[in-house]
């Protein structure tokens, strides 16, 4: 019999797309003030948003590795993946162009290449990174598998220093560091996800506690992002942090996601109808992604929208609720009619073998 999925970690993944998509609406939506003179309380408001919705990705990325360590490999996942991505990269324009909200003409060979080599070219930096981590997926499960306990802590601590610690620390930009938008953060985390899945941690296992450390977490991403901006004209090295610890590799923003998501992992939902709509949603998180973040919907639907009309407001948090809720909801749509199509391409070729 298939295992039903969790529906505490299901809910975590519909969780952290909401939040991409409400980090999307701030920085692309440019209600994200920049400099200290202009910063007011509605702006402050959003970069509190913003740092309570920053481990998005990371949490997103926890959930695969905490599963794939004991899952079996499989190439069909991966082709699934690979053809999903390809799906929505050649099918956004296509649309667009046949409905005219792209002119004929206005795009480029390069454009189309972008669009046919979504994986190479990083048309999705998520994407690429999360399907690079895939392939490494059953190489890092045997090594977890195998090692012992303190070898695997020496590994990560080791990782830890060189990914997040450093640049966390020292106020210049490393040439190493690439803010977590790469294939080598996300086989780093799921390096944590695996320990969390063999051993634990049982400091966190207490709901309280991991709560306590996703909010304070937060809290200190705001308030350090904060103290930089006003801080920085006197002492110009401030500026690093004024922008670094919204980087996901930031160690706050590592221990925020570890936080939250140790929370949903001790959380329980009771089965029913609830569970099963979990269930049913979860699966398409990934799509709304890809429908939303594609190169040319990434910037538009924030004009489609009309977040302009209420930047600078506090009209701007139940618009964001209220797009938030309908960029999901749309995305949710078109990936379950994406499904149909590969179901019944896959039914049309099997039926003729």
């Amino acid at each position: 019999m298939k295992e039903k999925r969790q529906a505490n970690f299901e809910l975590l993944r519909i969780v952290a797309m909401l939040m991409v998509i409400a980090l999307h609406y701030l920085n692309k939506g440019n209600l994200l003030a920049a400099g200290t003179t202009d910063r007011t309380v509605v702006d402050s408001a959003a970069h509190l948003i913003e740092a309570a919705c920053i481990v998005a990705v990371n949490c997103y990325v926890l959930l695969s590795g905490y599963f794939l360590v004991e899952s079996a490999w499989k190439p069909g996942r991966l082709m699934s993946l690979a053809a999903q991505i390809l799906f929505y990269s050649i099918i956004v324009p296509v649309i667009l162009l046949c409905i005219g909200i792209v002119p004929a003409g206005e795009l480029s060979v390069y454009d189309w290449l972008n669009y046919v080599l979504p994986v190479e070219t990083e048309h999705y930096w998520f994407a690429t990174a999360y399907l690079v981590m895939y392939v490494f997926a059953p190489f890092l499960a045997a090594g977890v598998q195998r090692m012992h306990k303190r070898t695997l802590q020496s590994i990560l601590a080791a990782l830890g220093l060189y990914f997040s610690v450093w640049k966390s620390v020292v106020p210049v930009t490393l040439a190493t560091d690439r803010y977590g938008y790469d294939y080598g953060w996300f086989l780093f985390l799921f390096l944590i996800a695996a320990y969390l899945r063999k051993y634990g941690l049982p400091a966190l296992e207490r709901r309280k506690n991991a709560l306590f450390l996703y909010v304070g977490a937060g809290l200190c991403i705001f308030l350090l992002t904060s103290a930089a901006d006003w801080l920085s004209d006197r002492a110009a090295f401030l500026k690093y942090y004024k922008d670094m610890p919204t980087t996901y590799n930031h160690i706050l923003c590592l221990a925020g996601a570890v936080g939250l998501f140790m929370v949903f992992k001790n959380m329980t939902v009771s089965e029913g109808r609830k569970a099963a709509f979990i269930r049913r949603l979860a699966p398409y998180t990934f799509g709304v992604y890809l429908l939303h973040e594609h190169a040319l919907v990434r910037y538009q639907w924030m004009q489609w929208l009309q977040v302009d009309a209420v930047r600078g407001s506090w009209l701007f948090v139940p618009h964001m609720i209220g797009c938030v809720l309908f960029v999901y909801g749309i995305g949710t749509i078109a990936d379950a009619i994406r499904e149909r199509l590969f179901n019944w391409i896959r039914t049309t070729f099997a039926g003729k073998k």
